[in-house]
């Protein structure tokens, strides 16, 4: 099994718009890739419920878990996707 840890970069954290992009993103990983809060019960990256459920807030770690095919690779990936901020407001905005 595969580890890695990530700070979430958006501000809202794992919530709304966020949360969606992760799990979308994990959804297209081969392997299986769970997430958690450092010392908490890990839930499937791939359930927007389950994620959401976490309540992970901006600025906070959270460890994924990955098994299977490529499973660095897509946690990689995925540590991109919680590292960036999903904030940002648009240009539509500005």
């Amino acid at each position: 099994m595969e580890e890695r840890r990530a700070i979430v970069g958006s501000r809202v954290g794992l919530h709304a718009r966020p949360a969606s992009v992760f799990v979308q993103a994990a959804a297209r990983q081969k392997a299986r890739v769970t997430i958690g809060k450092p010392g908490g019960q890990p839930v499937n990256a791939r359930s927007i419920l389950s994620v959401l459920s976490l309540d992970v807030h901006g600025g906070e770690e959270v460890v994924l878990y990955g098994e299977g095919d490529s499973a660095g690779e897509a946690l990689d990936q995925l540590v991109a996707v919680l590292e960036a901020d999903h904030d940002e407001p648009s240009a539509a905005h500005g």
